[in-house]
């Protein structure tokens, strides 16, 4: 059975009145539903095809729907699948009356890209494919869209080119612009094959009768994460130190590399099973109302019955203003930052979800989303593990086997929680949120009985990302989802001190020398004063225990027992100044390391993968190429981290060796430092070089609102939380 669409309610036709697009694209419409019916084969369900060139002119004259399958470049994992999905999408879109479409976008792997010249095309890739698809739908004058949503930064850049045409569309008087997502399927994590295990596990022996056991349990704590890609980098930085310390070879380092790369990815290709930027935009755009649940986790490639339900929901959406994608945002915009704190979220998503705010036409900044966030407690009901059976590959074959529902039953428990949820908020599936939790079968977690990766009872009453302040910087991001409270507790209102780096080059060099440590204590880069100032902050009874102990020796107790905590800061890495790189490789170095994961965090102007872990701040504004405080700031200065209190603040050094902890960034200080800065900016201007002229980041807005260019925040006007378009049937609840 199908759904017929509805013609498009408005006067606007270029199609009927310009004779030149039904002259250009009716051979791409039949071009598209002719190779989707030999791409599907014996799986093809349809009668004899009726697609002629005829045909589809008169649908073009008439105005009926005309749908773009918008999907992604085959060079990415997530679409390798796409010509399947697009395939039974163009059929049924046909069958319902519309007029199928097919474009894709590039879309840039951060995998591959990460460590290397790549990663500074990143975030601008996300304005780039907004800016691709924008001109595409206005070029040919589409009036929805089925997106195969892939990772990184295509689902948000989509979203916010969705948004942004709906806004348009509507303002100039057309009717509004409607879409609906289907996320690429997850990928099972990959299984390192039992000799390569044995071997390893004699590598890691081998590690402990040549002294190295730091290098044999960080191996073997490596060794029991699923493989992925972000698992294959911790073993670089294991391999790195244990070839550093002669326990293995070049050529058996670069054996064991080819053997993990090789075990990681299945064939069919689809999203990492990890919780990282991929997956967390997977569970934001559920949120955000724009994913059929038919469709939202899959461990497969979409049948075409799932596609069906998708695509048949289009009939009671069209024409419909309320669901255009523009209000499908704005109104989901609290469920979607609810949803993304208590699933753990990725710290990229913190400027994509204000991105697409601002794109839709809405004022919102970082700040507006921090107080969604801590308007009301979000707890943590996301039980993730990669070591436990518990990735989001698990959580698939859950709602593959009926016993969860995914976004659904994460909205329903959360509910179930006291968080105030906007049930009346409109969805793709034509339905509101509280029209969707009515239906019942599995939709409470406790329905599944072994390793929930969603739950009913909180680990922990806190969740999610959390914006900074500090009186030498205004805005920054810490993952509090991704600290332990144990780990929490060891940084929380700690003294740390300051080791700069001027690049993320220089920090991944210093973080592999497995003698950092030695070669601080040798050089005495943090005075001694000053070392005994921070013991007695850190752990009063220690200081009693160890105040009169000489420099080396101090040192290395404190190095020892995590008392000593190091804020690396890796500055430069700005939106203008680098385009905003992620810092995941140096933090997992740190993460690779039982010793260095004790003492450093990493602060930095640049961002962080959505799979990273630890005590990892990012997103500092300003940042240091535009003269933002973290570009003054050296080695050995002292920094106050006050992570439950959202705060991290310079200390007064002279009134620190005088017992007090005073948060002061005297001006006299930043004077000084004019000359420092200055060269630092010469530097960093040469290194912008390696970044094409074309693809920089000059005349967009910073990190705390949403990277974006700058016209579009100037045409953001609207009230979120106003000018909205609500069903009938009531108003959202706040």
């Amino acid at each position: 059975m199908t759904h017929l669409y509805p013609l498009i309610e408005n006067e606007v036709n270029p199609y009927r009145d310009n004779v030149q697009g039904k002259a250009n694209e009716p051979i791409t419409v039949a071009g598209l539903l002719d190779r989707s019916k030999q791409v599907l084969g014996p799986t093809y369900e349809g009668g004899k095809p009726d697609w002629t060139l005829e045909e589809i002119y008169m649908r073009l004259e008439k105005n009926a729907p005309r749908i773009a399958i918008i999907g992604g470049s085959s060079d990415h994992p997530a679409h390798v699948m796409d010509y399947q999905t697009s395939a039974r999408a163009a059929i049924r879109i046909w069958q319902n009356g519309g007029v199928p479409f097919y474009f894709s976008t590039p879309v840039m792997c951060d995998g591959t890209a990460q460590s290397n010249q790549g990663m500074s095309y990143s975030l601008q890739s996300r304005n780039a494919v907004a800016q691709m698809v924008v001109n595409q739908l206005e070029a040919h004058s589409y009036h929805g869209a089925f997106v195969i949503q892939g990772c990184d930064k295509q689902p948000l850049g989509v979203v916010s080119a969705l948004a942004h045409v709906d806004r348009v569309r509507r303002s100039r008087g057309e009717a509004p612009f409607f879409a609906t997502f289907a996320p690429a399927h997850v990928l099972e994590g990959g299984t390192i094959p039992d000799d390569v295990m044995d071997e390893l596990e004699e590598l890691a022996k081998k590690a402990e009768r040549d002294g190295a056991v730091d290098v044999a349990l960080d191996l073997r704590d490596t060794m029991a994460y699923i493989l992925q890609c972000s698992s294959n980098t911790a073993f670089q930085g294991v391999f790195e130190r244990a070839y550093e310390r002669g326990i293995l070879t070049k050529e058996q380092h670069k054996y064991f590399e080819m053997r993990l790369a090789v075990a990681t990815c299945d064939g069919q290709g689809g999203v990492c099973a990890f919780n990282g930027t991929g997956n967390s935009s997977r569970h934001l755009v559920a949120g955000l109302g724009l994913v059929h649940p038919a469709v939202e986790l899959l461990t497969d490639p979409p049948s075409q019955r799932q596609i069906n339900a998708v695509l048949d929901s289009f009939a009671g959406m069209i024409n419909e203003e309320r669901y255009g994608v523009a209000n499908i945002v704005a109104t989901n915009i609290k469920n979607a930052i609810r949803i993304h704190s208590a699933s753990g979220g990725s710290t990229n998503l913190m400027m994509h979800l204000v991105a697409g705010m601002l794109y839709a036409g809405y004022k919102f900044s970082l700040w507006d989303l921090d107080r969604i966030h801590h308007e009301h407690p979000i707890p943590d009901l996301f039980d993730y593990s990669l070591t436990e059976g518990r990735d989001i590959y698990s959580l698939a074959m859950q709602c593959c086997s009926g016993t969860s529902r995914g976004m659904e039953t994460l909205f329903y428990e959360l509910i179930q929680n006291g968080v105030p949820m906007d049930q009346e908020a409109p969805t793709v599936a034509a339905k509101t949120w509280k029209e969707r939790l009515a239906i019942t079968r599995s939709l409470q977690a406790a329905n599944v009985k072994e390793n929930p990766v969603i739950l009913s009872t909180p680990k922990r009453e806190f969740s999610g990302v959390d914006v900074l302040q500090g009186n030498f910087f205004e805005s920054a991001v810490v993952k509090i989802s991704g600290m332990p409270t144990p780990q929490l507790d060891q940084f929380d209102d700690k003294l740390a001190f300051v080791l700069y780096y001027e690049n993320e080059e220089d920090a991944n060099q210093s973080l592999l020398d497995s003698n950092l440590l030695a070669g601080i204590r040798e050089q005495k880069l943090f005075p001694y004063e000053q070392l005994l100032a921070l013991l007695k902050y850190n752990n009063e009874q220690e200081w009693l225990r160890l105040q009169h102990l000489p420099y080396d020796e101090l040192f290395d107790e404190m190095a020892e027992s995590g008392i000593l905590k190091i804020a690396i800061l890796i500055a430069g890495q700005g939106p203008v100044a680098f385009g905003m790189p992620e810092m995941f490789t140096p933090m997992q170095h740190i993460n690779a390391s039982r010793v260095m994961k004790k003492l450093a965090t990493i602060i930095s102007d640049g961002r962080y993968s959505g799979v990273t872990y630890g005590a990892a701040i990012g997103h500092m504004t300003p940042e240091a190429y535009e003269g933002g405080g973290i570009g003054f700031l050296k080695t050995g200065d002292v920094l106050h981290l006050q992570l439950r209190e959202r705060r991290i603040d310079f200390v007064n050094p002279i009134q620190l060796l005088n017992g007090e902890v005073v948060h002061e960034f005297a001006d006299t200080w930043k004077e000084e430092r004019q000359a420092l800065v200055a060269e630092r900016k010469q530097r960093m201007k040469l290194r912008q070089k390696m970044v094409a002229a074309s693809n920089r980041m000059y005349g967009h807005s910073d990190a705390a609102n949403g990277v974006v260019p700058l016209a579009v925040i100037e045409d953001a006007v609207l009230d979120y939380e106003k000018d909205l378009v609500l069903p009938e049937t009531g108003l959202a609840t706040n």
